[in-house]
């Protein structure tokens, strides 16, 4: 529905963002984060800490702390989910890129010409995700239902 509406996705590698992509092109999508070769070098190889991401970036310190500082209420339950429950999705391993990420939107969204033609093409390019085409979609491929 964001796409449908002139939307620019600013998102990682996985889900609707790929088709996404594939629709817009590379020039009308903002993507940050590990790539899927490497959550999957991770996840069988291990070598990823939270931790150490953590103590290497004062940015994402400062973020992680006002979650139990008392800035914002006490999510000592995220907190302590991303830092001593081994962060599943890679969130702090994507937060340098995702700050890179917004970095390159506020560029893009000052270029007014070029923000239009971003919008324009992923309100014209989102036609392949309507609900007839995804119904159909899972009909065949996940449902296995043939007429």
């Amino acid at each position: 529905k964001f796409m449908m509406n002139g939307a620019v996705t600013l998102g990682t590698m996985d889900g609707a963002n790929i088709e996404i992509r594939e629709a817009v092109g590379d020039d009308n999508i903002f993507i940050f984060g590990l790539t899927e070769k490497e959550v999957a070098n991770y996840q069988q190889n291990g070598g990823y800490h939270a931790y150490e991401v953590y103590q290497n970036d004062e940015r994402l310190q400062k973020v992680l702390n006002q979650l139990v500082d008392g800035t914002y209420g006490d999510f000592r339950m995220i907190y302590d989910s991303l830092l001593l429950g081994g962060d599943t999705y890679f969130v702090l391993k994507d937060f340098a890129d995702y700050v890179r990420a917004h970095e390159d939107v506020d560029k893009a969204y000052r270029d007014q010409e070029k923000w239009a033609k971003m919008s324009l093409m992923n309100t014209a390019n989102s036609g392949i995700f309507s609900s007839d085409r995804s119904i159909e979609d899972y009909k065949k491929n996940v449902w296995k239902l043939t007429e």
